[in-house]
């Protein structure tokens, strides 16, 4: 008889070398739920916030009385402070952590595992990140429904190695929520300055270095850069493509501020027999289609397929961090000013129309670089926050079953 292959995860405590034990959730809880609210008991204001489907896990857009709530909590199922709140309708397998508060959920679709002692929530909780319920996996069905959940099989160590691993897993979590918020501050942060060292409406910003005090000048965006449109070469010509000649598409900017290297290439002869155009180091790459104002600097000469109208700045007159920084005016200028039936689309002619308020040169080039090193420290802070991500779903992987 063959040996029953062990049951434990690759990365554990030390100490531990017991097998997982293989579980049903329909042998350890049962599935529970709110008694069900009807439409004519909410309200669009009141006193106990009312989660249906469509808010669970946002802001709750109806409500039911006090009265109610107490009477219902008493009388029925409410969960417990640490239970799992699971989605089982729309996005399924969504998970909530209740944490106390007062509120209410619409039952069927809003459910949790009314579990013996012999599991912790806390270790349920990232379970839930890597589990496969029962049922529904490869299936287009748009509901989790309680036989899916108690037939789902997941291998649980015991209490003290479970206890260890939810510790684990709050403390990750909680450092990266932690990054986001400051992620999010220095977002913030960065709005802040865009608002108050540009000047929108006014000849003067709010917020300026103490050596410059000149009237900043309304340009139009032609008068210092060009504006360079883009061109796909016949994709048929083997001898057009797979060249040393960058050239970018719409997808690949957008999350970027320096672009270098594009995932397809052109050669010479490609550019010579399409509209696609050399740009200089330093152009702005200016979405101008099926989504306007995406932007990304070049950091090395390259050319672009037609969703594109560049900007090309005169080093004179124009920044190009500077004109980076302004991509939502921009954005919002394009928006207004685009044109088309299929698909909105800014032309090259229309976007050397805005006007925009610009101070010299060497004003522009100081508030870039304010900007530059706030943007430098996002770029480091979105990276920490994917190395975690990463280090959280290798654990995942390789410390459960």
């Amino acid at each position: 008889m063959a040996k029953e292959e062990k049951k434990a995860p690759k990365l554990r405590f030390n100490g531990y070398t017991n097998d997982w034990e293989r579980k049903k959730l329909g042998e350890i809880g049962s599935v529970s739920m709110n008694k069900r609210i009807f439409k004519d008991e909410t309200s669009t204001i009141g006193e106990i916030p009312f989660y249906k489907i469509g808010t669970f896990g946002g802001k709750a857009d109806a409500f039911i009385t006090r009265k109610k709530y107490e009477e219902y909590k008493k009388k029925y199922p409410y969960p417990q402070k640490g239970n799992l709140l699971i989605s089982a309708s729309g996005s399924i397998g969504r998970i909530i952590e209740y944490n106390g508060e007062e509120a209410y959920y619409q039952d069927s679709n809003i459910v949790w595992l009314d579990h013996d002692n012999t599991i912790l929530d806390v270790f349920l909780k990232p379970t839930y990140e890597i589990i496969k319920w029962d049922g529904i996996e490869g299936t287009t069905i748009k509901r989790l429904y309680n036989k899916n959940i108690l037939n789902t099989v997941i291998y649980k160590p015991t209490i003290d190695e479970q206890r260890k691993l939810g510790k684990l897993f709050i403390i990750l979590n909680n450092t990266i929520q932690l990054h986001e918020d400051y992620l999010q501050l220095l977002y913030d942060f960065r709005s802040f300055l865009l608002q108050k060292m540009f000047s929108i409406n006014d000849t003067f910003p709010n917020l300026r270095f103490k050596q410059f005090n000149d009237k900043w000048k309304y340009k139009k965006l032609g008068e210092v850069a060009d504006i360079v449109s883009g061109g796909t070469p016949d994709t048929t010509k083997h001898d057009y493509w797979n060249g040393s000649i960058n050239w970018y598409t719409p997808a690949e900017v957008g999350n970027k501020i320096f672009v270098s290297d594009s995932q397809r290439k052109i050669t010479n002869i490609g550019l010579e027999n399409s509209s696609a155009k050399i740009l200089p180091v330093g152009t702005v790459l200016f979405t101008s289609r099926a989504g306007i104002g995406k932007t990304a600097i070049l950091k090395e000469k390259g050319s672009t397929n037609q969703g594109f109208q560049s900007i090309v700045p005169k080093q004179k007159f124009l920044d190009s961090y500077f004109i980076f920084s302004m991509s939502n005016i921009l954005k919002k200028y394009g928006e207004s000013h685009g044109a088309g039936s299929t698909f909105l689309e800014i032309s090259g002619k229309e976007l050397a129309k805005a006007r925009i308020s610009l101070p010299s040169i060497t004003e522009q080039k100081n508030i870039s670089k304010v900007l530059f090193k706030l943007d430098t420290i996002i770029t480091l802070q979105k990276q920490e926050i994917d190395n975690l991500k990463k280090l959280k779903q290798f654990l995942l992987q390789n410390m459960f079953i």
